[in-house]
């Protein structure tokens, strides 16, 4: 079994801010967002959020056979940064920071412009267990705060750092790159998220992009050149 590049079995939150385990202090950056979601989530009355509508969310329909990459999409995340965490730290950093950049940004905008979507469907077309997830889930996340779509911004920090791997098969690169995109759709499909939340994903992930891998790019253009 491969060893992991960090014993964290000698961890205590006393020795936080030793090297080993300094990286681990970005984990805090889930905290805050937790509880900005809760705030957003509560105390901004759907009233408040303008709805975000286009043409091709009337024309994709409620499919809950994408219920499975969207609830695989939790999956992805705490698999990713757990794999980083005990692999490879500098992509667990990378990894967390880019999350950190978009969760910041999405907040922000949730907060001075909040949005919501109306796209949920009244009634399932029909009643299985995946429809009955669906239920679920739509129980506990409310339709507010969904542009841009964290979901797919997420998705395509998690894409960006597994493809720039050096240790990982093509075959796994292909499957995570597969899985991305089904997830991004699939907010779509299950009616979560308008395909105005996904194109507005796509800057905010480049933005993060920019900040987290900027020498990376420059440094493959400047071996181009």
């Amino acid at each position: 079994m491969r060893k992991p590049v960090v014993d964290y079995r000698g961890f205590r939150l006393s020795r936080i801010n030793e090297p080993q385990f300094s990286h681990l202090k970005l984990l805090v950056g889930w905290i805050v967002y937790f509880l900005l979601y809760f705030l957003t989530e509560n105390l901004i009355p759907a009233e408040r959020c303008h709805p975000v509508h286009c043409w091709l969310d009337d024309v994709i329909p409620f499919q809950e056979l994408f219920v499975i990459p969207y609830v695989f999409w939790f999956v992805l995340v705490a698999g990713s940064l757990l794999y980083f965490l005990l692999y490879n730290v500098d992509s667990f950093r990378k990894l967390q920071i880019f999350i950190i950049i978009t969760q910041a940004v999405a907040m922000a905008i949730y907060i001075i412009y909040p949005t919501r979507q109306d796209l949920r469907p009244d009634v399932f077309p029909r009643q299985n267990i995946l429809t009955s997830l669906m239920a679920f889930i739509y129980a506990f996340d409310t339709s507010t705060g969904v542009c841009p779509s964290l979901h797919a911004a997420y998705s395509l920090g998690i894409a960006s750092v597994w493809l720039k791997e050096k240790n990982v098969p093509a075959l796994w690169k292909v499957f995570i790159a597969a899985v991305v995109l089904l997830i991004c759709a699939a907010v779509t499909f299950v009616k979560q998220h308008s395909a105005v939340d996904v194109a507005a994903a796509v800057p905010l992930a480049l933005l993060a992009e920019v900040i987290v891998f900027g020498r990376y790019w420059r440094e493959r253009l400047h071996r181009l050149s």
